[in-house]
């Protein structure tokens, strides 16, 4: 999954929510030089994460992408998840979505001093340009897409992604249909069983 999913799927649990989000960002062993609820929240995003790409729907839903990107596949999907998820009436109206973005980066601030180097420079981009709200827009995918290709090594283009993306809107839109309840399920099931521990 990609960030609006990681956040959301922290259950406004600070401590957790940073570790949800810098997850990506922190090496192995690394993990254990963060506070308690960090290395939990780096845990659960992990945890997620594999959730996600061993299951069935998310395998459907990356076949759209595979020919022209192979193992970046994935990637495309987690941005088109968190799509679907910003548009999601049953999780977020417009409103309700503006207010969890600066809620997020709220709690987030409260942590910055835990961050790694590139989530830090990340973040500042991801509040000047309120990524978790602009999810719910096109042009922000299009862009998103954008990044994922400038950060791999062997993509040139994201021209042809963004055609994917439009022209199966409807079949990608069903696979996080599919999808996301069961995700949600288990991330809050996880968490509780960390917390527990």
């Amino acid at each position: 999954m990609n960030y609006l999913a990681h956040a959301y799927l922290s259950f406004n649990e600070p401590g957790i929510i940073t570790g949800n989000m810098i997850s990506d960002f922190v090496k192995g062993k690394k993990k254990f030089d963060y506070p308690d609820l960090i290395r939990k929240g780096i845990t659960l995003h992990r945890s997620i994460d594999e959730f996600t790409d061993y299951h069935p729907v998310t395998k459907e839903a990356k076949l759209f992408f595979k020919a022209d990107y192979r193992l970046y596949s994935g990637a495309f999907v987690d941005i088109v998840y968190d799509h679907f998820l910003a548009t999601d009436l049953h999780e977020f109206t417009e409103q309700t979505l503006k207010t969890f973005s600066h809620r997020t980066y709220q709690l987030l601030r409260g942590d910055e001093k835990f961050f790694p180097a590139h989530f830090n420079r990340i973040f500042y981009y991801m509040q000047q340009d309120n990524w978790l709200f602009n999810y719910r827009f096109n042009q922000s995918i299009y862009k998103s897409f954008g990044g994922l290709v400038r950060r791999a090594l062997y993509m040139q283009e994201h021209q042809t992604a963004y055609h994917i993306f439009e022209n199966n809107y409807a079949e990608l839109k069903t696979c996080y249909q599919h999808f996301f309840p069961s995700l949600k399920v288990f991330a809050l099931e996880r968490l509780q069983q960390l917390l527990r521990q």
